[in-house]
């Protein structure tokens, strides 16, 4: 009767924690290591700039991990970009992407607690988990602040810096009738879904809405055709359209240049571009990166 109870005691004890164990979800976590790692490759890319800035790094809940400023910059950059890496980690979201709606007329944002809405802070992501955020102020630019932080994000290798291992990637591979065919279409050729990147076969004849992706990165390379492409600016009219997805009628501002075949043009994540004119037939690769 003793054993009957003590195996019955042992099947509920089993239940319960094993009820508890599926409430429990796994998450990668950014260590001080990782921390360092997000500074020394921000700093290594600003020096190829102007060579100076304060660069930011916080963890998952905005509190300060890390931080670094680089000889001759101004000293309240130190207090900037920490409030810019906090606020792209906490709202997940690049800073730029706050800057442009507040410019787009959503002013009452500006009364948020903890609220940096100034371009130069992005999300620290990893297997589609937001893990911290960095923040950078005091380079040459507010563009050049991104491009630092997207540089010390981008320097984050997961195998030091975070727990848990490396997923094994998977090898695709697509024959050229495979790749003609996603062309002629228009279409994704491979998926993003389990990964922080896809890739597009892309195909425009006309020219489309200026277009915002908060979360994504576009790599474009040109195969076929050109286009008038403008990047930066203020997209007029921007609505979201999507989660993480804004479109507007045109851009106001920005940068304007003729692509062609065999050019290459990178759109950081929260940067307004627009393919202004689109003469003929135009193919290009679009790798979104997360």
């Amino acid at each position: 009767m003793r054993m009957t109870r003590l195996a019955v005691l042992g099947l509920l004890l089993t239940a319960v924690t094993g009820g508890a164990q599926a409430q429990v979800a796994e998450k990668k976590g950014l260590t001080l290591e990782g921390a360092r790692q997000v500074i020394a490759a921000g700093v290594a890319y600003a020096r190829t700039k102007a060579g100076t800035a304060v660069i930011a790094v916080v963890d998952e809940g905005g509190n300060l991990m890390a931080l670094e400023r680089l000889d001759n910059t101004f000293a309240a950059g130190a207090n900037i970009s920490i409030g810019k890496a906090r606020t792209a980690v906490l709202f997940k979201r690049p800073t730029k992407f706050f800057e442009d709606i507040i410019k787009n007329g959503r002013t009452s944002m500006v009364a948020l607690n903890d609220f940096t809405p100034l371009q130069g802070g992005v999300p620290i992501t990893v297997d589609g988990q937001v893990v911290g955020g960095v923040g950078v102020s005091g380079a040459a630019s507010a563009q050049e602040d991104e491009e630092v932080a997207m540089a010390g994000a981008a320097g984050l290798g997961t195998k030091t810096s975070l727990g848990g291992t490396t997923p094994t990637e998977t090898v695709h591979y697509f024959t050229r009738d495979q790749v003609a065919a996603s062309f002629a279409k228009g279409a994704v050729l491979l998926d993003g879904a389990g990964r922080n990147y896809m890739v597009h076969t892309s195909r425009r004849t006309t020219p489309g809405q200026a277009e915002i992706h908060t979360r994504d990165t576009d790599i474009i390379y040109v195969v076929e055709g050109s286009a008038t492409f403008v990047t930066g600016g203020t997209a007029v009219g921007a609505k979201e359209t999507a989660a993480d997805e804004l479109r507007g009628a045109a851009i106001d501002g920005g940068v304007t240049r003729r692509i062609a075949k065999g050019d290459v043009i990178t759109v950081p994540a929260g940067t307004a571009h627009w393919f202004k004119d689109v003469p003929g037939p135009l193919a290009y690769y679009t790798v979104k990166v997360r």
